[in-house]
């Protein structure tokens, strides 16, 4: 891949590995300029995820400049006149993963990830994606069985099987890709054991929203779902005064069981009370000091 500028200025070795601050280790031909590295940077990125058919780019500056991630870039400085073409090039980085080994225990791990490799397919299967991917694991010092590889494809799952050897992967839940070698060649203090969640789950905090929407709906539920702060209570009163047994019965959710109802009244039982009540009144007449003064009275006379 070719372009209208010189590409040895930006560039000066023939490997060259940026970082998330765009720079090229020594330089050639004075201070590169940023924007022309960020236009080659975003127009491999789009040539990659083009022959990966992928929706979006996963290669572009400002990524690079907002991860830790390492770029290596292939060049020929020969041609186009001099100024030099890119062959490709392979985005290297560190993630926390998540991983199943050939169990199917659950280990937490941060390898050495390949996110993104690409060579120009006019120059595939000339040797150049071995050379660039043999020098980043000398850069690194690392194996390929000890990397984990980010939604690889059938042209990239090829080459590794072909120069190194790897073609027994171990099932994963996420993009990633292991092979057998990466649990046996990592120690126990870079492999981490996840432990499983217990059967019933753990409780998790409501998020915002959703604390949002339970204040919200407190605030309309009515009496009983909700208690309000209110007014210090009163004291209790006693059950036997007729004003505890209304209030009980009228604003308790526990009532109490009501007294049988009266049987309806007759007109000889209502008659019968008429004379109880006169003979109870004129009794309590002639027993008073005000009656024994009218019978003296009486006699007297």
């Amino acid at each position: 891949m070719d372009f209208p500028f010189d590409l040895n200025a930006l560039f000066p070795e023939r490997i060259t590995v940026l970082d998330n601050n765009l720079s090229a280790g020594r330089r050639a031909h004075g201070r590169p300029d940023p924007l022309q590295i960020s236009t080659v940077i975003d127009e491999l990125g789009n040539a990659s995820s083009k022959a990966q058919q992928l929706p979006a780019s996963i290669t572009s500056a400002a990524k690079l400049q907002a991860n830790r991630h390492h770029l290596y870039l292939l060049k020929d400085g020969e041609q186009n006149g001099g100024r030099g073409v890119i062959f490709g090039f392979l985005k290297v980085g560190y993630k926390k993963l998540f991983l199943l080994d050939q169990r199917g225990a659950h280990l937490e791990t941060e390898p050495l990830c390949v996110l993104d490799f690409y060579v120009t397919e006019t120059l595939q299967r000339h040797g150049y994606g071995l050379e660039l991917f043999d020098f980043m694991l000398k850069h690194k010092r690392v194996e390929p069985e000890q990397m984990a590889y980010d939604r690889p494809s059938p042209k990239f799952l090829s080459f590794l099987e072909k120069h190194y050897d790897l073609k027994n992967s171990v099932p994963q839940v996420n993009n990633f890709v292991v092979f057998s070698g990466f649990f046996q060649s990592r120690s126990v203090v870079q492999l981490r054991k996840v432990h499983p969640k217990k059967p019933e789950g753990e409780i998790k905090p409501y998020s915002l929203m959703e604390r949002e929407v339970v204040r919200e709906e407190q605030r309309v539920l009515p009496w009983p779902f909700v208690h309000p702060a209110g007014p210090p209570h009163s004291p209790p009163l006693l059950p036997s005064s007729p004003q505890s047994r209304s209030l009980s019965v009228g604003s308790s959710p526990s009532r109490a069981p009501l007294c049988p109802a009266a049987a309806p009244r007759t007109p000889s039982s209502q008659l019968n009370d008429s004379c109880r009540a006169k003979r109870t009144s004129a009794k309590h007449f002639s027993s008073s000091p005000l009656s024994f003064f009218f019978s003296s009275f009486h006699l007297q006379l």
